[in-house]
């Protein structure tokens, strides 16, 4: 018994290290607060990527109650510990997203043109901005053939999930 809460604090006192690490990287002025606008990236840096609504959620939990655009450490802690222990906003498998593209693909030819990929994740769902496309399509693009070699494109942005 004894044992198992030894281990139980040494797992929370990892995922707090790992916390505090990332969110110094952006505490320019070491005041233990950062800017608001920095936190999805912090989060991301955890190996947690939610949406653009549940990273809002997130941001409404641990934002003071008059916002000042700056967030606390001692309010993202507690808030980003339970979030890693839960394991939530985990990426997605790489098999599933390639299936997305491939359903994307209506003529199984292994890439897709960048304006009908565009043309869905700007109008479907969660839609993208315009600048998210063009960082997107930046990445994906292949520059000799002007189309996304999905496969590709998929293995480069799946993240290995050792954590």
């Amino acid at each position: 018994m004894a044992e198992e809460k030894d281990n139980a604090e040494a797992v929370v006192s990892d995922i707090h290290k790992r916390i505090s690490e990332a969110f110094d990287v952006f505490d320019h002025e070491f005041s233990k607060m950062v800017d608001v606008r920095e936190i999805g990236t912090i989060i991301r840096s955890l190996g947690c990527f939610p949406t653009e609504g549940e990273l809002h959620d997130i941001i409404a939990e641990i934002e003071e109650e008059e916002p000042t655009g700056n967030i606390r450490f001692e309010k993202f802690l507690p808030t980003m510990t339970k979030v890693l222990m839960e394991r939530r906003y985990r990426p997605i498998p790489e098999d599933l997203l390639l299936q997305a593209f491939e359903v994307l693909d209506l003529q199984k030819k292994g890439h897709l043109e960048p304006e009908e990929l565009t043309k869905h994740l700007t109008q479907e769902g969660e839609p993208f901005t315009q600048e998210e496309m063009e960082e997107m399509l930046s990445a994906a693009l292949d520059p000799e053939k002007n189309v996304i070699f999905y496969r590709e494109f998929v293995s480069m942005m799946t993240v290995d999930d050792d954590r």
